[in-house]
């Protein structure tokens, strides 16, 4: 579904990415992990054609990043993209407009269940409840892939929890799923692969379950030894 060769970004004198080469599966949840300024967001902005300028290649169901992968890909950045003057109503008439794959009802649905007001203004909101509300907004796609950048950055135990459920009972299910995380330790049980990156080069690509089973550690464990400072 994702494949990247040589995969190189450059800002100015930083290198953010340096030769990443992944074949990343479809119908599969994978877990983007390594400390602040590994790369993350960096890789997950060009597969959303965020950032465009780069060296290597990035195919995306066979596609360059542009129009074609924007229609199957779902993007949940690591800040907030609504604009304060919009009610939750006003955010899901605009994904609608925009997506062909946007789900109104299940937006709505879920709005309902997360008794979010559809009136209230998003600078009005709590921290949290704008969390809900932009996740909801992606959850609701139809999407073939779903990037989630620190969706549980700054939440506390009980959201983090909420989040993934949510995440797990509403993405498309033949989809892929790429979260973008430090937090290594709540993802550990839902991920079925592992990319681990370092100073912008991919430490490891495995199954999750073969790194348990070669190393003896899970993967909170093999993560803070393999980026022990």
């Amino acid at each position: 579904m994702i494949e990247t060769r040589g995969l190189t970004k450059r800002y100015g004198q930083i290198t953010a990415l340096s030769n990443v080469s992944l074949s990343l599966p479809a119908g599969k949840i994978i877990g983007l992990m390594g400390p602040n300024g590994s790369g993350k967001t960096t890789f997950l902005k060009i597969l959303a054609n965020l950032i465009m300028t780069y060296e290597g290649e990035v195919l995306i169901n066979g596609y360059k990043p542009g129009i074609e992968s924007k229609k199957i890909i779902s993007y949940l950045p690591d800040c907030n993209y609504l604009s304060d003057k919009w009610t939750a109503k006003d955010a899901i008439a605009c994904f609608r407009d925009f997506y062909e794959d946007f789900d109104v009802q299940k937006a709505w649905m879920l709005l309902n269940r997360l008794q979010i007001n559809p009136l209230q203004k998003f600078k009005s909101l709590s921290k949290g409840t704008k969390d809900k509300l932009q996740l909801i907004l992606v959850l609701s796609r139809r999407a073939r892939i779903y990037l989630f950048d620190e969706p549980i950055a700054g939440v506390d135990p009980a959201a983090r929890e909420f989040i993934f459920e949510l995440i797990l009972e509403h993405y498309n299910k033949e989809g892929t799923v790429i979260i973008s995380t430090h937090l290594i330790s709540d993802i550990e049980n839902i991920v079925d692969y592992a990319v681990f990156l370092k100073e912008g080069t991919v430490y490891r690509f495995a199954e999750a379950e073969a790194i348990r089973q070669e190393t003896g550690k899970n993967l909170n464990e093999y993560f803070k030894e393999a980026f022990r400072c």
